[in-house]
């Protein structure tokens, strides 16, 4: 038995008291290595059996009715609505400390410098729902800078953590697509333990299928939705069925959190239509890189170029470029972007995820009548005391700088 296996095991052991991992499931292959023929009855993306009972013995929440699915051409890459969904954090200049327990009435919202009525408005107390996203692919595993354990450990871990310590029902929902040539849901939304914890054995006992890490195709397609594959955890007859995306859900506190290189191999859409269906899906991302070790301790000894020493490694280029397709996403959505070097930085950064999460307002606005296609710029200003003057020089407020209009 070499070091490696040893190591391994060891990390999967040491995650069972976190995870509380119940008896080893039989799921033994990943949805992206299946290929059951679809059936010609194709239905929404399922939710938990009914009667399963999450650790405690109590019925597990429904699904509130804004989280069921609806079906939606895969091929739309724009999202166009009336009304624009902001998510702003305020903070303290100095301090970086959190603002909480503000009204509609200390917030301003302006386009283009022409200040707009606040048609929305929800507190921070409202329930969070979460896409989780996370690379896993062939690739992934490559891009380890520990010896003794694989790559996806950089995803799975953050991942575990997170389900395992920040989700709190009954209220919060969150779902987990993983994806490498496509994306697959893993499970759709959903606060039940059992669940979730079904989620990382599945993660942890497999492995990936493909070396291609497709991540504005998994953008996308958790953004606005589309035909991709049955949700892993239902065992659907069907391959494939229709998923709802991120965007259509309206009324709760929204976010994306993904885990991932920015490595992208070649997803059907570009990185400048990737960056349109996030600007206009509304939607915070919160980014926690990975393969930075990796690219630490290896970057000096690559080609500027892809391809290392005849391999089909990334180059030093493909991973500067991928560290600022990540940074360009959280900026540009309201989000931020943590790139993770050491495994002991991950408490802090979850939980700085966590609270910006839980300590967003979700603002929303009537755009004026242009519909002509340009981007506008979006600025939120803030009254934290109430004397009707901006307090811009002492608090900052964290939200999506522009939106793009749709065309008329």
């Amino acid at each position: 038995m070499t070091r490696f296996i040893s190591r391994r095991d060891f990390f999967a052991l040491a995650l069972v008291p976190l995870l509380m991992l119940g008896a080893a499931t039989d799921l033994t292959s990943f949805a992206q290595s299946r290929r059951q023929p679809p059936t010609s009855n194709q239905k929404k993306n399922k939710r938990p059996a009914e009667g399963a009972k999450p650790e405690g013995g109590q019925q597990p929440e429904e699904l509130p009715p804004d989280l069921i699915n609806k079906p939606q051409e895969a091929e739309t890459i724009t999202v166009s609505t009336a009304l624009v969904n902001v998510d702003a954090v305020v903070y303290d200049k100095k301090t970086k400390q959190i603002i909480a327990d503000l009204k509609r009435e200390n917030f301003a919202i302006f386009e283009d410098g022409v200040k707009r009525e606040i048609t929305n408005f929800a507190t921070p107390e409202a329930p969070i729902t979460v896409a989780m996203v996370i690379e896993y692919s062939k690739l992934t595993d490559q891009l380890s800078g520990d010896y003794y354990e694989t790559g996806r450990y950089e995803v799975i871990r953050p991942m575990a953590m997170f389900l395992t310590q920040f989700v709190k029902p009954p209220d919060d929902y969150v779902s987990v697509i993983a994806y490498d040539i496509r994306p697959t849901p893993i499970t759709d939304f959903t606060n039940d333990p059992a669940r979730l914890n079904q989620v990382i054995n599945l993660l942890l006992r497999n492995n990936p299928a493909f070396r291609e890490t497709n991540l504005f195709d998994a953008l996308k397609f958790t953004l606005i939705g589309g035909r991709g594959d049955s949700v892993v955890l239902d065992n659907s007859e069907s391959r494939t069925a229709e998923y709802e995306g991120m965007a259509k859900l309206q009324g709760r506190r929204r976010a994306v959190i993904l885990l991932a290189s920015g490595l992208d191999t070649f997803s059907k859409i570009n990185y400048d239509q990737a960056r349109k269906i996030a600007q206009n899906a509304g939607v915070p991302i919160y980014i926690i890189g990975t393969g930075n070790l990796f690219f630490k301790k290896y970057g000096d000894d690559m080609s500027a170029q892809d391809g290392m020493l005849g391999s089909v490694q990334p180059g030093r280029l493909s991973f500067l470029q991928a560290q600022n397709t990540l940074k360009t996403f959280a900026k540009e959505t309201g989000g931020m972007y943590f790139p993770v070097t050491f495994q002991g930085e991950l408490p802090s950064v979850l939980q700085t995820i966590n609270s910006v999460l839980r300590s967003q307002y979700s603002l929303g606005f009537t755009p004026g009548s242009a519909r002509d296609g340009k981007q506008h710029k979006i600025v939120v200003k803030v009254d934290v005391n109430g004397d009707g003057q901006y307090d811009d020089k002492q608090y900052e407020v964290q939200n999506r700088p522009f939106y793009n209009a749709p065309k008329s």
